[in-house]
């Protein structure tokens, strides 16, 4: 396998070594009876024979050529799985044309990956053979797995500034969005292959953004099987035993569903209604929510089997309900209308639950066609069966949500702070709320009056006297709920409260309120932060003046993209930040530099013993003065042999330099401080000094030099190497006897193959 190269199934995994691409090669033949694998000949000949009834001559004549564009590409590149890598961007590129894409978007799915994986293959490559609107779709979705970013410094700030640029490229074009939805989808198809870890790390990485992002554009088809894929594969226990709770029952209600088929079939067509009709049982997950979410059993779950109804006009839908309740009794309170009242994501059908004859509660769906379509591919249904790009105008109608939530990152201190606010406010359930003139509004569950506001405009939030939900005056913190008509009631005098940051759910709404404090009065602000924060220091047994060196908080300054503390203080006072996250940080550096300096403090009180220590045992005579305490100077390190002379130091005694220190020149400035002295003779003694060895590179060098010690009985107090190029720097400490001994040691490291220079180093 020395010319293949393995890909992760999942985009992680870069190529090296691919020699540069011949893109002039790659594009010259378009037949693929000349591809030697019988698989991905056979995945090439479905894609173009599906594609053929539905693209013209020319679009078709592009499509091969991506088709060997992407084959060439891709050629040395093996999956995880061990099949050829061209598999998965033709999986991707069926799937995008069975959604109905255009030919530009199936032929960038086909590339999606060669500028990622591929060496010597650039966007302008792409760009020059495929055009412009290609390219662009390709560098978007490569863009999406790269930072590009160096100082983001953990995997979630790299995940969060992914996630950043996923949002702004959806702005851009949705189609580079589904285009990463279809390629996340294979991927999840194939994920079996993947070590244990990443299929976790992958799994839920689906269920907390490209679920809900499938979800949020209305994708039912590709949000469904994400969920259930992800579901096996990051809580495998909980699979398998929903799975088994279901199975007793799951021959009784496929009984029931195919009985109820046949009814509505025979009805239907009896009253001259064209449709389709056939069932479908909910998917896992969908389940696996219900039981956590609501806390129900499963018999409490009414529509673990649905039968879904396709029409031709929506006239037909509201019949077919009417024929569908005169033949079963419906279930009080679950009819839904979600063709009078469309969810946010597009989706549209009449839902009912109803007691068959056993009494097993069944659901049904009612549509038309268009609405199947919508319902499975959401705003991917837009390119259906038409030529070119959906129209603009529709699709930015759909995407106001988008627009809505991109607005947030006005509000965010970091890119973290951002992507959980797009997270908590468009990924989570919600709520349907419409407004007086029937404008449906979508909110997380547990939303109030107030988020409702500023959600409409930051103007009508700021200025909220009171709310109405229909028609009568409600609480700020009402809860609101599906249907509820709510009215806001503004003031030209009315201002936020600091409560209101209490009530709110969306972080929408908290951002916008804290904007509103942050800039209605920085120097109160500013106050009220700094006695919030010293009260809390206080309750830490602290003082806020011991906490707010500089280099303490320059960390959070830059966490938080502020200037100086007076922008942490107005934050706090605003709401922006606690005072918890702010002391914490100041408390955690105040520790450090104690802890520090406590350090320093023991090294230097260790080091002042040690001289100390050296002075009474390595004997040395201070004439005249018998008494005198006497310490070695450290910038010479005097050693028995070397010439001496003691300088008196002011409250320290003598200090002893040798005769040639650097130093000296400076002490003979002040000739009555110095004073003769001269060397005690004494066996036992030991004296620190510390030599700088320069070499040549090669292993067991360091072995040789700390032998040599050894072979002396002379221990190693320290050693810093330092390797530069081919050059080796090595410091040693260690004690010697005197001058004449340590002559001796530099002479046999001098010996020593490669060593080109040894010497002595005045501390």
């Amino acid at each position: 396998m020395s010319n293949e190269k393995i890909i992760d199934n999942n985009d992680e995994m870069r190529l090296d070594g691919m020699s540069e691409v011949n893109i002039d090669k790659m594009v010259d033949a378009s037949e693929h009876h000349l591809i030697d694998d019988e698989e991905v000949r056979m995945l090439m000949d479905e894609l173009e024979k599906a594609c053929a009834e539905k693209f013209s001559e020319d679009d078709m004549a592009r499509l091969k050529k991506a088709m060997n564009f992407a084959y060439k590409a891709h050629l040395p590149q093996k999956r995880e799985s061990g099949e050829p890598y061209i598999i998965h961007p033709l999986a991707v590129a069926k799937m995008l044309f069975e959604m109905g894409m255009d030919t530009n978007t199936v032929i960038a799915g086909l590339l999606h990956d060669v500028v990622e994986d591929c060496d010597g293959i650039t966007v302008e490559d792409i760009a020059r053979e495929f055009g412009t609107d290609i390219a662009e779709m390709v560098d978007g979705v490569t863009k999406l797995t790269k930072t590009g970013k160096s100082d983001i410094i953990s995997k979630e700030e790299a995940q969060a500034e992914n996630l950043r640029k996923m949002f702004l490229a959806i702005a851009k074009d949705v189609r580079v969005v589904i285009i990463k939805l279809t390629d996340r989808l294979h991927n999840m198809r194939t994920l079996e292959y993947c070590k244990p870890e990443k299929r976790q790390r992958k799994a839920r990485e689906v269920l907390d953004v490209y679920a809900p992002l499938a979800s949020r554009f209305g994708m039912g088809a590709i949000k469904c099987e994400m969920e259930d894929l992800a579901f096996h594969y990051l809580m495998p226990e909980e699979y398998a035993a929903l799975e088994k709770q279901i199975e007793p029952q799951r021959r009784e209600r496929m009984l029931t569903l195919n009985k109820a088929i046949k009814t509505i079939e025979e009805q239907l067509a009896a009253a001259g209604i064209q449709a389709q009709v056939n069932g479908r049982p909910k998917h896992l997950y969908s389940i696996y929510k219900k039981f956590l979410r609501q806390n129900r059993s499963l018999a409490e779950i009414y529509d673990l089997i649905a039968v879904r109804v396709i029409v031709n006009t929506i006239n037909d839908c509201y019949a077919a309900l009417g024929i569908i309740h005169a033949i079963w009794k419906p279930v009080p309170g679950r009819f839904k209308d979600y063709i009078a009242m469309p969810k946010t994501n597009m989706y549209r059908s009449l839902h009912t639950t109803l007691f068959s004859d056993t009494g097993l509660p069944f659901e049904v769906q009612i549509r038309t066609y268009e609405m199947h379509r919508t319902s499975e591919y959401g705003i991917a249904a837009h390119w259906m069966y038409k030529e070119g790009r959906a129209n603009q105008d529709e699709l930015d109608s759909k995407l106001a949500w988008l627009r809505e939530a991109l607005e947030l990152e006005n509000y965010a201190d970091t890119t973290k702070e951002f992507v959980e606010s797009i997270r908590k406010d468009f990924f989570s359930d919600y709520v349907y709320v419409l407004t007086p003139r029937g404008q449906i509004i979508d909110l997380v569950t547990g939303s109030t009056p107030l988020d409702f506001a500023y959600r409409i405009h930051s103007n009508v939030g700021n200025h909220v006297q009171h709310a109405k939900v229909n028609g009568a005056i409600v609480r700020l913190d009402y809860k609101l709920k599906n249907n509820d008509v709510c009215e806001i009631v503004t003031a030209p005098n009315a201002t936020p409260s600091r409560d209101w940051l209490k009530i709110v759910k969306t972080q929408q709404a908290k951002a916008k309120i804290r904007q509103w404090f942050k800039k209605a009065n920085r120097e109160e602000n500013i106050i009220r932060g700094k006695e919030m924060l010293s009260e809390a220091a206080k309750r830490q047994g602290r003082q806020l003046g011991e906490l707010t060196k500089k280099s303490y908080y320059d960390d959070l300054l830059k966490r938080f993209n502020m200037n100086d503390i007076e922008d942490i203080y107005a934050a706090i006072g605003y709401g922006g930040i606690t005072t918890g996250q702010v002391l914490h940080k100041l408390i955690e550096q105040y520790r450090k530099e104690e802890k520090a300096n406590q350090l320093a403090a023991k090294l230097e009180q260790k080091e002042e013993q040690r001289v100390q220590n050296a002075a009474a045992n390595h004997g040395v005579i201070v004439k005249g003065e018998p008494n005198m305490a006497v310490r070695f100077a450290h910038c010479c390190s005097p050693l028995p042999g070397d010439k001496i002379v003691g300088y008196i130091t002011r409250g320290r005694g003598v200090s002893i330099h040798r005769a040639d220190c650097p130093n000296m020149t400076d002490l003979m400035l002040d000739k009555e401080r110095l004073i003769d002295v001269e060397w005690a003779s004494t066996e036992k003694a030991s004296y620190p000094v510390t030599i700088h060895i320069v070499a040549g590179e090669r292993p067991g060098l360091l072995m040789e030099i700390s032998q040599l010690l050894m072979n002396l009985n002379i221990s190693i107090l320290a050693m810093n190497a330092k390797t530069t190029e081919d050059i080796v720097t090595v410091q040693l400490t260690f004690n010697v006897s005197g001058a004449a001994q340590l002559d001796s040691i530099m002479k046999g490291m001098r010996k020593i193959r490669t060593v080109n220079d040894v010497y002595r180093i005045n501390a």
